[in-house]
């Protein structure tokens, strides 16, 4: 009984420390970026922009207990460009704190850096820790909670904003939306053309129990989003990625652009960008020599479309990182991932039995 009276408090707490994205409406925001060309080709609009734009870079993740809740990663608006198959920031939620209940048509899929606390969705909780991945599922009305007095909470959200807008699901807003001629309209009934029979019993949070740890071509590896992964998110591909000191990742080509968040460790990656020559079929032109990226711990790292990729790891101890991409290019017919080569320890026993079991996400800087 005492433990239950301790919780309600604490939501009743949380509940009156609630955090307004007023930051978000103090300029006009980008959504969906144009696209624009006087000749049929693009060729050149995308190769002046991954020759032109850092694909490292390290976000601002603001220290202590800032009230300032959301920085962003990758968003169409950006001034240096990159993409917008994903949109990604941070969410902060400060002791006690909760941002203000919305929805949108989008899903979002949350990693929690640090911090413990609980969604509320559609008026279900759903608790969270550290190392958990946190589904927010199309058309669901949420809030985030953070019911710890002293401690903020931090995720890493991933998600196909971007796309679904440009699909037209653009319907999103603050509890208490609606129409403004309201007498114009029937009366409200229940949402159906979402959430397909079933769908509410896929779970909503992934633990670090959940998935396991494998070795595949391209290195050791945890899906936390997508093909086999239990979790209610439809949009997003997500993985959690370890390289032993002194090793390095498989060499891979795939189409998707990838966004990918250094948790830990330091390296490099080189990429080798892909053109296309257009002749009696596709055929693809790769770049004779590969661009070399050096990346840390906070740092984000950028894959472009379309680009042979692999990753050292440089440090003392391993690089942990996690790696989103936005699952339609699959959809589209774009599923097929060619390796070259593969990660050391996917083909010597000897070396997969000496890089362990895996990690735990440490807290952000």
């Amino acid at each position: 009984m005492e433990q239950e009276r301790t919780k309600s408090q604490s939501r009743e707490q949380t509940a009156q420390n609630v955090h307004v994205y007023d930051d978000h409406y103090k300029k006009a925001r980008i959504y969906v970026r144009e696209l624009a060309s006087n000749r049929y080709t693009l060729t050149e609009e995308r190769r002046e922009r991954v020759t032109t734009v850092p694909r490292v870079w390290t976000p601002t993740l603001g220290e202590g207990l800032s009230l300032k809740e959301n920085w962003n990663i990758i968003d169409p608006g950006d001034e240096q460009f990159r993409t917008q198959s994903l949109h990604l920031h941070f969410v902060v939620i400060q002791p006690n704190g909760r941002n203000d209940g919305h929805g949108h048509q989008n899903e979002a899929l949350f990693y929690v850096l640090e911090g413990n606390g609980y969604e509320t969705h559609d008026g279900k909780d759903y608790p969270w820790s550290a190392g958990d991945a946190v589904a927010v599922h199309n058309d669901c009305v949420h809030w985030h909670n953070n019911p710890d007095p002293e401690k903020r909470a931090v995720c890493l959200v991933m998600k196909p904003k971007p796309l679904s807008l440009f699909l037209g699901l653009t319907f999103q807003g603050k509890i208490g939306t609606k129409p403004a001629d309201e007498d114009q309209w029937e009366p409200r009934t229940e949402w159906l053309t979402a959430r397909p029979e079933g769908d509410e019993l896929v779970p909503k949070v992934l633990t670090p129990a959940d998935t396991e740890w494998q070795w595949t071509e391209f290195g050791r590896i945890r899906q936390i989003a997508g093909k086999g992964a239990p979790l209610r998110i439809k949009g997003t591909d997500a993985y959690l990625h370890e390289i032993p000191a002194g090793s390095r990742s498989g060499k891979r080509w795939q189409m998707a652009d990838e966004a990918v968040h250094v948790l830990d460790g330091e390296g490099y990656d080189l990429h080798w960008d892909v053109e296309a020559e257009i002749a009696d079929q596709f055929y693809a032109r790769v770049a004779k020599k590969p661009t070399r990226w050096d990346w840390k711990k906070g740092d984000m790292i950028w894959v472009p479309h379309n680009t042979i990729v692999q990753r050292f790891s440089t440090g003392t101890g391993s690089a942990k990182l996690i790696g989103a991409s936005n699952s339609i290019y699959a959809q589209l017919g774009y599923s097929r991932i060619v390796h070259f080569e593969n990660a050391p320890e996917f083909d010597d026993a000897s070396l997969r039995a000496a890089a362990g079991e895996g990690f735990t996400a440490p807290p952000v800087a």
